[in-house]
């Protein structure tokens, strides 16, 4: 019976293949290749409309090429082989390293190479190649001059000349059609250079051509038109309408080409030299969860850097997809966890986590990568905690959110806030109690004490102290006006607890705590603080503390009498017996001095100096103890030589066994040099050292000294770089832009959130990064 049957006719492979390809799915625009080249697919298997986008994205990023502290060892018989970085240099244009793999790859033959034209297989393009005590192999790679890897290199040579693109032989463009080009070109990159300097949309509503407001992008150039004849004859409705340069998508262009070139100088600007992490993640106005990853270094000036690098979508916020996240960034950027020397969080789980946080998984590859705890955090936990602790100031700031709120529940009783005040500063004025100048007596509104920003609070009593008597006459006005039963209860609520003396006292009590925690705080989150000098801070914060338990009684009592006289409080005598407040009896055997100075002053001041000793315990463990030795105040009193080369052996990576003896040495003769040139003997912190050893050259002079100190600056304080460049996201990102992609936001926050370092980008590095990306219809060449 087979006979009868007929056989079915086998499809050729080639058209199974060409079925598979038109199944797959084209990319998207804001599709970023894998970075690592161990870890990327063939090119046969994306769209083939796409792989002219594939080829110029990894051209124009270049070879991968990772400087690695130590590159992995392998066993070949009973020696051990690794990677030479020096090969680099040789091999500059095709020769990559997979961090993943430990292996080499070419990325000419990857983009290029015919299916099996290459001696040894697929080595040098999917499998890689391990054998490092065979480097001829490399020799053997390159071929003649027609072999498999020459002609690959011509290729991606000729993709990227865009004299050769066909479109461009085929227009055969004239001298102004290129002159005019370029000048359309460089119109729209400044128009979207200022843009991205002041965080601004891009888009309109309506871009029709008959539309009264076109968006921001096309406004600007339109004003840049009018203001230039030159101009006005290429733009818009001057140009080609296949050629206008002003699409989304050419918007785009030219901002990830910003970007692109903004972030290569921060990449250079870093060098070879070692680094920190800050890393934190926020939500966005889309509920995505964004990671911010800033790093910090000391630049070939000797200053403490700290520059934003990204902001990565993750799908989680676990410590394994975290780091994975901020591998893939890394290897993006020719980065490794090897040139780490610190990481900078806050307290999260996550994070910190002894064993599965992410500080954990770092350490395990890097045992040099210390981790400090974010100081600034710290410090908001210790007010906190005092918060939380203390009954009292717990009250206090209950009554602060509450005032807030009734207060400023509508405009109504904003106005009236602002009337009551000016009625004082004008009395005021007249009986000569202020006095007029720049600044003074502007118009001041109350603040909402914050849950996460303390000094949020610091504000709220400071204005409340100001706006006091102001306030109590909306609460009346509120009480008598009111419409509402609510609002009135809560109004004569607050009367009765702010005309206190107890309240009065706590306010200023705490007002002046807060001022000396402010300062502290402020100063933890300068970029350029120094992890030595913010412990010093901290020091002479409780140092502060205690003189104001120790001295500062009187003084606040005085000030509180003088309030009180002011706005009509009766003043309590210290001898009577306190009386409790709601049974309005006294209570026996405790005096209003003993309530005051001993369970509220001392115990309070007591509370912030244990909470401050016990979280600030970075002073106490012997890396800072032996950084501190490098602190030139009081002409490098606090050196101790065996101390310094104890904090080497901190740092195996840095430093080998003969090197740790030419340091002794060093050492010696750096304290003697120093200690006798005047131009040492007046710096302030090691961050003024840095810069002055490198301004005398000294850097040079003592190599191993300089790379100590830079290690102790390096050491992160504060995350609060990262903080702010969550502010610059909510500020780009808002309700009205939440549809941003994330290449997009990106984009957009690395110009914004670094203005200096994209103001020297030059027009031209722009220009020749959009070139370049895809063929375009106009000709950017230099002209005469």
């Amino acid at each position: 019976m087979e006979r009868y049957y007929k056989k079915s006719s086998q499809p050729l492979q080639g058209t199974q293949e060409q079925d598979s390809s038109r199944k797959r799915a084209r990319l998207d625009s804001n599709f970023e290749v894998p970075s690592d080249p161990g870890l990327r697919p063939p090119l046969s298997d994306y769209n083939p409309n796409d792989h002219e986008f594939i080829r110029r994205q990894y051209l124009q990023a270049g070879p991968k090429q990772p400087m690695l502290q130590d590159f992995p060892q392998t066993v070949f018989g009973d020696k051990q082989r690794r990677f030479n970085k020096a090969w680099y240099k040789e091999y500059a244009y095709w020769l990559e390293y997979s961090i993943q793999k430990d292996a080499a790859y070419c990325l000419c033959c990857y983009l290029f190479k015919p299916e099996n034209q290459e001696g040894g297989g697929d080595a040098f393009t999917s499998a890689g190649f391990r054998n490092w005590k065979c480097k001829k192999r490399f020799d053997e790679h390159v071929g003649g001059l027609n072999s498999a890897h020459n002609v690959a290199l011509r290729k991606c040579q000729d993709l990227m000349k865009q004299e050769q693109s066909i479109q461009t032989i085929l227009e055969g463009q004239t001298k102004r059609a290129l002159r005019v080009y370029r000048l359309r070109l460089t119109a729209s990159v400044d128009c979207i250079r200022f843009l991205l300097k002041q965080g601004l949309a891009f888009r309109g509503h309506d871009e029709s051509e008959y539309s009264k407001n076109r968006g921001n992008f096309i406004e600007l150039l339109r004003f840049l038109a009018d203001h230039s004849a030159e101009i006005f004859g290429v733009v818009l409705q001057n140009a080609a309408s296949n050629c206008k340069l002003v699409c989304s998508d050419i918007q785009k262009e030219i901002v990830h080409a910003a970007s692109i070139e903004t972030t290569n100088k921060i990449i250079e600007e870093l060098g070879q030299e070692l680094f920190s992490v800050l890393v934190d993640e926020s939500r966005d106005i889309s509920c995505k969860e964004q990671m911010a990853v800033v790093l910090r270094f000391v630049s070939k000036q000797g200053m403490i850097v700290e520059r934003f690098l990204a902001i990565v979508r993750v799908s989680e916020t676990t410590s394994m997809s975290l780091k994975a996240s901020l591998e893939e960034l890394f290897c993006k950027h020719g980065l490794s966890f090897s040139r780490l020397r610190g990481q900078g969080y806050d307290g999260a789980s996550n994070m910190r986590g002894e064993f599965n946080g992410l500080k954990a998984l770092i350490l395990k590859e890097n045992s040099c990568a210390y981790y400090v705890h974010c100081f600034a955090h710290q410090l908001q936990l210790v007010l906190v905690a005092v918060a939380e602790k203390h009954k009292r100031i717990a009250t206090l700031f209950t009554y602060l959110s509450t005032l807030q709120s009734t207060v400023a529940a509508s405009c109504k009783r904003h106005d009236k806030l602002r009337e009551e005040r000016a009625a004082e500063v004008q009395e005021a004025l007249k009986d000569g109690d202020v006095s007029i100048g720049t600044g003074s007596n502007q118009e001041t509104s109350l603040a909402r004490p914050g849950t996460t920003r303390w000094s949020s609070h610091y504000r709220s009593l400071t204005n409340l102290t100001i706006l006091f008597g102001a306030v109590m006459s909306v609460l009346e006005d509120i009480l008598e006006n009111a419409k509402d039963a609510f609002n009135r209860g809560n109004a004569s609520s607050l009367l009765d607890s702010l005309g206190t003396f107890e309240f009065v006292f706590s306010c200023l009590f705490m007002k002046n705590v807060l001022a000396i925690t402010h300062e502290l705080s402020q100063a933890l989150q300068k970029k350029e603080q120094e992890i030595i000098n913010a412990v010093d801070l901290v020091v002479v914060a409780k140092l502060r503390l205690q003189n104001m338990r120790d001295n500062g009684w009187n003084s606040l009592l005085d000030e509180v009498h003088s309030f009180c006289s002011k706005h009509k409080i009766d003043v309590l005598n210290m001898e009577d017996e306190k009386v409790a407040k709601r049974s309005e009896r006294a209570i026996q055997g405790m005096k209003n001095d003993h309530y005051y100075r001993i369970d509220l002053f001392y115990a309070v001041i007591d509370l912030i100096l244990r909470e401050l000793n016990d979280r600030f315990t970075e002073a106490n463990t012997e890396l800072l103890r032996c950084m501190s030795c490098l602190h030139p105040r009081s002409n490098f009193c606090a050196f101790d030589k065996v101390k310094l080369i104890n904090l080497a052996c901190f740092y195996p990576n840095d430093f080998s066994k003969s090197e740790l003896s030419i340091l002794e040495t060093q050492l010696d003769c750096y304290i003697h040099d120093l200690r006798a040139n005047q131009d040492f003997s007046q710096l302030n912190g090691m961050g003024d050292l840095a810069q002055m050893l490198v301004a005398k050259r000294k850097d040079i002079v003592y190599p191993l000294v300089y790379k100590l100190i830079k290690l102790a600056l390096i050491l992160p304080v504060a995350t609060a770089s990262v903080e702010r460049a969550f502010s610059a996201m909510n500020f780009v990102k808002t309700k009205s832009r939440n549809r941003m992609g994330d290449t997009w936001l990106n984009d957009n926050l690395v110009t914004y959130i670094e203005k200096d370092v994209f103001k020297e980008v030059p027009n031209e590095a722009i220009l020749q990064r959009f070139q370049s990306m895809k063929p375009r219809k106009g000709l950017l060449i230099a002209l005469d």
